[in-house]
């Protein structure tokens, strides 16, 4: 087991969200699906593929063996979504995250994938 240093607790952290994050894929499905650009196809396909992939990525985060593939999984699944994103951003309803949020969430984004790459190596 790794050292319980800040590192070691911030990748503990980041595992248990995309964990979470994917399950929720499919607690509740509409939710991703109505955030996905139109111009994309197979909607409901998408979504339960990208949850798996979350929770495996999430997942591998979890062991030492994994770590650095399961990271460089989620800067390509981040940079992977970014369009659903702008488009939730773009398409906003009353039901959803205030405009400020959701246009925060833009360049929150690259925080996260530095996020995931610092674990890379």
């Amino acid at each position: 087991m790794e050292n319980l240093d800040a590192k070691s607790i911030s990748l503990w952290i980041m595992a248990t969200i995309y964990t979470i994050a994917g399950i929720l894929h499919f607690v509740i499905p509409k939710f991703y699906m109505r955030i996905m650009p139109p111009w994309i196809p197979y909607h409901k396909l998408l979504v339960q593929l990208s949850g798996i992939a979350e929770i495996a990525l999430g997942l591998g985060l979890f062991f030492p063996q994994t770590k650095v593939l399961a990271a460089w999984g989620v800067v390509l699944l981040l940079i992977a979504v970014f369009p659903a994103n702008v488009y939730h951003f773009q398409s906003r309803t009353r039901k959803d995250p205030p405009t400020w949020a959701l246009l925060l969430r833009l360049p929150l984004q690259l925080l996260l994938i530095y996020w995931a790459y610092t674990f890379t190596y």
